[in-house]
């Protein structure tokens, strides 16, 4: 398995600034034709660092609310009960976990029903204090530059580097940190068809 290299990133970064260019025009701009952007972009979906291709549709021209950052104070073990809740509302958009363990979230309301739809949202879950807190201008800048990617080998959960191997078991790709964990994966993975 070789590293990402710089003209990974360069995909990625263009990717990341409009999923819908062609792998074409991001060959003229990185130095390779629109087939070997293809392969690199597939390899990078197999590996897991693309996960797919996604819109970004603007709210604000479908009037779909007014935009608010919701605070969300936790009280400990309601965690999980509180980001569940918060994860399936309607008009949250993003939605974080900070490491206090409180819970932060990006949405859009209607104007007039900002406190009955946080307490209908934290209906039955003591202890929650909250605060919302409008949103003058949004902007979403994904960015992958200054950032380093680190595949995770699945049977001891070392980083893998270029020393690394990579593997198509029954057509899912499987990243490992050596040969012999490799190995041990294959083996343990093959004993457990043979006993199904």
């Amino acid at each position: 398995m070789r590293d990402l290299d710089e003209t990974d990133l360069e995909i990625l970064s263009l990717l990341a600034a409009d999923a819908r260019r062609p792998f074409s025009e991001i060959g003229e701009t990185v130095g390779l034709s629109g087939p070997a952007v293809s392969d690199r972009v597939t390899r990078l979906e197999e590996i897991g660092i693309i996960e797919g291709f996604t819109i970004d549709v603007d709210r604000s021209r479908l009037r779909a609310g007014i935009p608010v950052l919701v605070r969300l104070d936790v009280p400990p073990g309601a965690l999980e009960t509180v980001r569940e809740r918060v994860r399936g509302a309607e008009g949250i958009e993003h939605v974080f976990v900070t490491a206090e363990g409180d819970v932060r979230c990006y949405a859009r309301v209607e104007s007039r029903s900002v406190r009955p739809w946080m307490d209908g949202l934290l209906e039955g879950i003591e202890g929650v204090d909250y605060g919302v807190t409008l949103v003058d201008e949004f902007e979403w800048t994904p960015s992958i530059e200054g950032v380093e990617f680190a595949l995770t080998c699945v049977e001891c959960s070392n980083t893998v580097d270029s020393e690394g191997e990579t593997a198509r078991i029954d057509g899912e790709v499987y990243h490992f940190c050596c040969p012999s964990c490799l190995s041990r994966f294959r083996e343990r993975y093959q004993r457990l068809e043979e006993g199904a």
